[in-house]
Protein backbone atom coordinates (compact mmCIF):
# COMPACT_ATOMS: atom_id res chain seq x y z
CA UNK A 1 0.00 0.00 0.00
CA UNK A 2 1.55 3.45 -1.10
CA UNK A 3 2.18 6.10 2.13
CA UNK A 4 -0.41 8.43 0.14
CA UNK A 5 -3.00 5.93 0.17
CA UNK A 6 -2.06 4.81 3.96
CA UNK A 7 -2.69 7.94 5.04
CA UNK A 8 -5.98 8.67 3.19
CA UNK A 9 -7.27 5.75 4.78
CA UNK A 10 -6.14 6.36 8.28
CA UNK A 11 -7.95 9.95 7.66
CA UNK A 12 -11.57 8.35 6.65
CA UNK A 13 -10.76 6.17 9.18
CA UNK A 14 -10.78 8.59 11.87
CA UNK A 15 -14.02 10.23 9.95
CA UNK A 16 -15.68 6.91 10.89
CA UNK A 17 -15.23 6.92 13.95
CA UNK A 18 -16.10 10.64 14.90
CA UNK A 19 -19.90 10.27 12.92
CA UNK A 20 -19.60 6.66 14.52
CA UNK A 21 -19.83 8.12 17.81
CA UNK A 22 -22.27 11.10 16.05
CA UNK A 23 -25.08 9.10 15.60
CA UNK A 24 -25.75 8.98 19.77
CA UNK A 25 -25.56 13.02 19.65
CA UNK A 26 -27.96 13.00 16.75
CA UNK A 27 -30.76 10.68 18.11
CA UNK A 28 -30.21 12.63 21.60
CA UNK A 29 -30.59 16.48 19.63
CA UNK A 30 -33.99 14.89 18.47
CA UNK A 31 -35.41 14.98 22.15
CA UNK A 32 -35.22 18.61 21.88
CA UNK A 33 -35.19 20.19 18.24
CA UNK A 34 -36.59 19.77 15.03
CA UNK A 35 -34.05 17.92 12.34
CA UNK A 36 -33.67 21.31 10.66
CA UNK A 37 -32.99 23.26 13.32
CA UNK A 38 -30.91 20.63 14.33
CA UNK A 39 -29.05 20.63 11.28
CA UNK A 40 -29.22 24.32 11.01
CA UNK A 41 -27.30 25.04 14.22
CA UNK A 42 -24.78 22.65 13.94
CA UNK A 43 -23.96 23.45 10.57
CA UNK A 44 -23.36 27.15 10.91
CA UNK A 45 -20.92 25.97 14.00
CA UNK A 46 -19.10 23.83 11.84
CA UNK A 47 -18.52 26.76 9.50
CA UNK A 48 -17.31 29.21 11.72
CA UNK A 49 -15.14 26.48 13.49
CA UNK A 50 -13.18 26.67 10.11
CA UNK A 51 -13.06 30.18 9.84
CA UNK A 52 -9.82 30.34 12.21
CA UNK A 53 -8.44 27.09 10.44
CA UNK A 54 -8.52 28.89 7.28
CA UNK A 55 -6.79 31.69 8.36
CA UNK A 56 -4.21 29.89 10.10
CA UNK A 57 -3.46 27.47 7.25
CA UNK A 58 -3.26 30.43 5.02
CA UNK A 59 -1.31 32.26 7.58
CA UNK A 60 1.08 29.01 7.75
CA UNK A 61 1.28 29.02 3.80
CA UNK A 62 2.67 32.47 3.10
CA UNK A 63 5.24 32.36 5.93
CA UNK A 64 6.24 28.85 4.39
CA UNK A 65 6.15 30.26 0.40
CA UNK A 66 4.27 27.14 -0.14
CA UNK A 67 1.89 28.46 -2.34
CA UNK A 68 2.69 27.72 -6.22
CA UNK A 69 2.44 31.40 -8.55
CA UNK A 70 -0.50 31.43 -10.07
CA UNK A 71 -1.63 33.90 -12.99
CA UNK A 72 -5.11 35.91 -12.61
CA UNK A 73 -7.01 33.82 -14.73
CA UNK A 74 -5.53 30.53 -13.08
CA UNK A 75 -6.92 32.06 -9.63
CA UNK A 76 -10.46 33.09 -11.01
CA UNK A 77 -10.66 29.60 -12.52
CA UNK A 78 -10.23 27.89 -9.29
CA UNK A 79 -12.66 30.34 -6.79
CA UNK A 80 -14.99 29.27 -9.32
CA UNK A 81 -14.40 25.69 -8.87
CA UNK A 82 -14.45 26.24 -5.30
CA UNK A 83 -17.25 27.74 -5.36
CA UNK A 84 -19.17 25.50 -7.59
CA UNK A 85 -17.87 22.47 -5.54
CA UNK A 86 -18.63 23.78 -2.21
CA UNK A 87 -22.38 24.74 -2.93
CA UNK A 88 -22.78 21.41 -4.79
CA UNK A 89 -21.49 19.48 -1.86
CA UNK A 90 -23.90 21.43 0.28
CA UNK A 91 -26.56 20.99 -1.44
CA UNK A 92 -25.96 17.23 -0.91
CA UNK A 93 -25.35 17.33 2.71
CA UNK A 94 -28.51 19.64 3.31
CA UNK A 95 -30.79 16.75 1.88
CA UNK A 96 -28.85 13.78 3.03
CA UNK A 97 -28.36 15.01 6.45
CA UNK A 98 -32.62 16.47 6.71
CA UNK A 99 -33.67 13.25 5.04
CA UNK A 100 -31.94 10.72 7.60
CA UNK A 101 -32.95 13.46 10.89
CA UNK A 102 -36.68 12.93 9.63
CA UNK A 103 -35.94 9.12 8.52
CA UNK A 104 -35.08 8.16 12.22
CA UNK A 105 -38.23 10.08 13.52
CA UNK A 106 -39.72 7.06 11.64
CA UNK A 107 -37.82 4.00 11.85
CA UNK A 108 -35.22 1.78 14.25
CA UNK A 109 -31.92 2.89 14.71
CA UNK A 110 -30.68 -0.76 13.22
CA UNK A 111 -33.03 0.22 9.90
CA UNK A 112 -31.76 3.62 9.90
CA UNK A 113 -28.03 2.29 10.06
CA UNK A 114 -28.23 -0.47 7.50
CA UNK A 115 -29.99 1.87 4.70
CA UNK A 116 -28.01 4.47 5.46
CA UNK A 117 -24.53 2.09 4.55
CA UNK A 118 -26.14 1.28 1.42
CA UNK A 119 -24.13 4.26 -0.18
CA UNK A 120 -21.16 1.93 -0.17
CA UNK A 121 -22.34 -0.04 -3.19
CA UNK A 122 -24.73 3.13 -4.75
CA UNK A 123 -21.23 4.92 -5.07
CA UNK A 124 -19.48 1.79 -7.53
CA UNK A 125 -22.95 1.70 -9.35
CA UNK A 126 -23.07 5.50 -9.98
CA UNK A 127 -19.23 5.83 -10.62
CA UNK A 128 -20.04 3.50 -14.03
CA UNK A 129 -22.01 5.95 -15.27
CA UNK A 130 -19.04 8.51 -14.46
CA UNK A 131 -16.66 5.54 -16.05
CA UNK A 132 -14.87 4.93 -12.65
CA UNK A 133 -14.08 1.17 -12.67
CA UNK A 134 -14.23 -0.62 -9.57
CA UNK A 135 -12.12 -3.90 -9.06
CA UNK A 136 -12.94 -7.41 -8.57
CA UNK A 137 -11.62 -6.85 -4.41
CA UNK A 138 -13.85 -3.73 -4.33
CA UNK A 139 -16.22 -5.64 -5.20
CA UNK A 140 -16.07 -8.48 -3.03
CA UNK A 141 -15.31 -5.74 -0.34
CA UNK A 142 -18.98 -4.32 -0.66
CA UNK A 143 -20.38 -7.71 -0.77
CA UNK A 144 -18.95 -8.42 2.82
CA UNK A 145 -19.21 -5.32 3.85
CA UNK A 146 -23.12 -5.16 3.08
CA UNK A 147 -23.24 -8.49 4.85
CA UNK A 148 -21.31 -7.08 8.03
CA UNK A 149 -23.42 -4.37 8.09
CA UNK A 150 -26.61 -6.61 7.95
CA UNK A 151 -25.25 -8.74 11.06
CA UNK A 152 -24.52 -5.40 12.59
CA UNK A 153 -28.19 -3.50 12.12
CA UNK A 154 -30.79 -5.82 11.62
CA UNK A 155 -31.89 -7.46 14.46
CA UNK A 156 -35.69 -7.45 13.74
CA UNK A 157 -37.87 -8.36 10.25
CA UNK A 158 -37.14 -6.03 7.59
CA UNK A 159 -39.77 -3.89 6.68
CA UNK A 160 -40.57 -1.14 4.10
CA UNK A 161 -41.85 2.30 6.02
CA UNK A 162 -42.27 5.56 5.42
CA UNK A 163 -38.78 6.14 7.58
CA UNK A 164 -37.34 3.27 5.64
CA UNK A 165 -37.98 4.95 2.29
CA UNK A 166 -36.67 8.56 3.80
CA UNK A 167 -33.46 6.97 4.79
CA UNK A 168 -32.79 4.99 1.51
CA UNK A 169 -32.88 8.85 -0.61
CA UNK A 170 -30.30 10.25 2.24
CA UNK A 171 -28.35 6.75 1.28
CA UNK A 172 -28.54 7.96 -2.24
CA UNK A 173 -27.84 11.38 -1.90
CA UNK A 174 -25.09 10.67 0.36
CA UNK A 175 -23.39 8.29 -2.60
CA UNK A 176 -24.08 11.32 -4.90
CA UNK A 177 -22.18 13.85 -2.37
CA UNK A 178 -18.84 11.17 -2.26
CA UNK A 179 -18.96 11.21 -6.32
CA UNK A 180 -19.06 15.07 -5.94
CA UNK A 181 -16.42 15.36 -3.19
CA UNK A 182 -14.50 13.17 -5.39
CA UNK A 183 -14.87 15.62 -8.54
CA UNK A 184 -13.49 19.02 -6.76
CA UNK A 185 -10.99 17.91 -3.84
CA UNK A 186 -8.02 17.27 -6.15
CA UNK A 187 -8.32 20.99 -7.35
CA UNK A 188 -9.44 23.04 -4.50
CA UNK A 189 -8.69 23.80 -0.90
CA UNK A 190 -10.27 20.89 0.71
CA UNK A 191 -10.82 23.08 4.02
CA UNK A 192 -12.18 26.24 2.13
CA UNK A 193 -14.52 23.75 -0.06
CA UNK A 194 -15.74 22.27 3.59
CA UNK A 195 -16.55 25.57 5.20
CA UNK A 196 -18.97 26.30 1.84
CA UNK A 197 -20.79 23.47 1.95
CA UNK A 198 -21.37 24.13 5.83
CA UNK A 199 -22.67 27.42 5.48
CA UNK A 200 -25.07 26.43 2.42
CA UNK A 201 -26.48 23.25 4.08
CA UNK A 202 -26.79 25.59 7.14
CA UNK A 203 -28.69 28.13 5.04
CA UNK A 204 -31.45 25.70 3.51
CA UNK A 205 -31.49 24.02 6.43
CA UNK A 206 -32.67 27.26 7.88
CA UNK A 207 -35.28 27.88 5.09
CA UNK A 208 -36.87 24.32 6.18
CA UNK A 209 -36.45 25.31 9.91
CA UNK A 210 -38.93 29.16 9.32
CA UNK A 211 -41.55 26.86 7.48
CA UNK A 212 -42.05 23.80 9.30
CA UNK A 213 -40.16 24.09 13.16
CA UNK A 214 -40.66 26.44 15.65
CA UNK A 215 -37.73 26.04 18.28
CA UNK A 216 -37.35 27.88 21.49
CA UNK A 217 -34.17 29.15 23.42
CA UNK A 218 -35.15 26.65 25.94
CA UNK A 219 -35.33 23.80 23.88
CA UNK A 220 -32.04 24.71 21.86
CA UNK A 221 -30.12 24.87 25.23
CA UNK A 222 -31.13 21.47 26.27
CA UNK A 223 -29.84 20.37 23.29
CA UNK A 224 -26.43 22.02 23.11
CA UNK A 225 -24.28 19.10 24.08
CA UNK A 226 -25.72 17.27 21.16
CA UNK A 227 -25.49 20.40 19.20
CA UNK A 228 -21.71 21.26 20.23
CA UNK A 229 -20.74 17.57 19.14
CA UNK A 230 -22.48 17.63 16.08
CA UNK A 231 -21.19 20.87 14.79
CA UNK A 232 -17.76 21.28 16.08
CA UNK A 233 -16.45 17.74 15.52
CA UNK A 234 -18.88 15.81 12.93
CA UNK A 235 -19.12 18.58 11.19
CA UNK A 236 -16.41 20.59 11.79
CA UNK A 237 -13.78 17.92 11.67
CA UNK A 238 -15.42 15.15 10.20
CA UNK A 239 -16.67 16.61 6.75
CA UNK A 240 -13.22 18.02 6.71
CA UNK A 241 -11.52 15.08 7.02
CA UNK A 242 -13.61 13.39 4.48
CA UNK A 243 -12.78 15.97 1.93
CA UNK A 244 -8.92 15.69 2.71
CA UNK A 245 -8.82 11.85 3.11
CA UNK A 246 -10.93 11.32 -0.41
CA UNK A 247 -7.64 13.50 -2.54
CA UNK A 248 -6.48 10.27 -4.93
CA UNK A 249 -8.75 7.68 -3.27
CA UNK A 250 -11.08 5.74 -5.23
CA UNK A 251 -14.67 6.91 -4.25
CA UNK A 252 -15.66 3.62 -3.59
CA UNK A 253 -13.19 2.86 -1.32
CA UNK A 254 -13.35 5.86 0.52
CA UNK A 255 -17.64 4.65 0.85
CA UNK A 256 -16.24 1.43 2.25
CA UNK A 257 -14.09 2.71 4.68
CA UNK A 258 -16.63 5.46 5.74
CA UNK A 259 -19.36 2.88 6.38
CA UNK A 260 -16.84 1.26 9.07
CA UNK A 261 -19.03 4.27 11.47
CA UNK A 262 -22.13 1.63 12.13
CA UNK A 263 -19.62 -0.53 13.24
CA UNK A 264 -18.19 2.43 15.54
CA UNK A 265 -21.58 3.26 16.56
CA UNK A 266 -21.54 -0.23 17.93
CA UNK A 267 -18.55 0.02 19.77
CA UNK A 268 -19.96 3.36 21.14
CA UNK A 269 -22.58 2.04 22.31
CA UNK A 270 -20.97 -0.44 24.26
CA UNK A 271 -18.37 1.57 26.10
CA UNK A 272 -20.67 4.90 26.32
CA UNK A 273 -24.09 3.42 27.57
CA UNK A 274 -22.64 -0.24 28.51
CA UNK A 275 -24.24 -2.58 25.87
CA UNK A 276 -23.08 -6.10 25.31
CA UNK A 277 -21.95 -6.63 21.79
CA UNK A 278 -23.79 -10.02 20.59
CA UNK A 279 -21.78 -13.00 18.77
CA UNK A 280 -23.90 -11.67 15.94
CA UNK A 281 -22.23 -8.55 16.27
CA UNK A 282 -19.52 -9.06 16.64
CA UNK A 283 -19.28 -11.53 13.33
CA UNK A 284 -20.52 -8.14 12.01
CA UNK A 285 -17.49 -6.37 12.97
CA UNK A 286 -15.08 -8.95 11.35
CA UNK A 287 -16.97 -9.11 8.12
CA UNK A 288 -16.75 -5.31 7.87
CA UNK A 289 -13.04 -5.14 8.81
CA UNK A 290 -12.57 -7.93 6.24
CA UNK A 291 -13.80 -5.87 3.54
CA UNK A 292 -11.45 -2.61 4.64
CA UNK A 293 -8.50 -4.49 4.31
CA UNK A 294 -9.54 -6.56 1.19
CA UNK A 295 -10.58 -3.44 -0.53
CA UNK A 296 -7.32 -1.75 0.55
CA UNK A 297 -4.54 -4.73 -1.06
CA UNK A 298 -1.97 -3.29 -3.05
CA UNK A 299 -3.74 -3.50 -6.07
CA UNK A 300 -4.01 0.56 -7.32
CA UNK A 301 -7.93 1.27 -7.21
CA UNK A 302 -7.62 3.77 -9.90
CA UNK A 303 -5.11 2.62 -13.16
CA UNK A 304 -5.33 -0.83 -11.34
CA UNK A 305 -8.30 -1.54 -11.79
CA UNK A 306 -8.60 -2.01 -15.32
CA UNK A 307 -6.10 -5.06 -14.94
CA UNK A 308 -8.46 -6.28 -12.59
CA UNK A 309 -11.41 -5.96 -14.49
CA UNK A 310 -9.46 -6.72 -17.99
Amino acid sequence: MKTTNLKSTLILFLTAVVWGVAFVAQSAGMDYVGPFTFNMIRNFLGGLVLIPCIFLLNTVKRSRKTEPIEDAEDKKKQKKMLFTGGVLCGVCLFAASSFQQMGIMYTTAGKAGFITAFYIILVPVLGIFLKKKAGILVWISVGLALAGLYLLCMGEGFSVGKGDVLVFICALVFSVHILVIDRFSPFVDGVKMSCIQFFVCGGLSAVGMLFSEHPTAAAIWGAKGPILYAGILSCGVGYTLQIIGQKGMNPTAASLILSLESVVSVIAGFLILHQVMSVREGVGCAFMFLAIVLSQLPVSLWKGSRKCTS
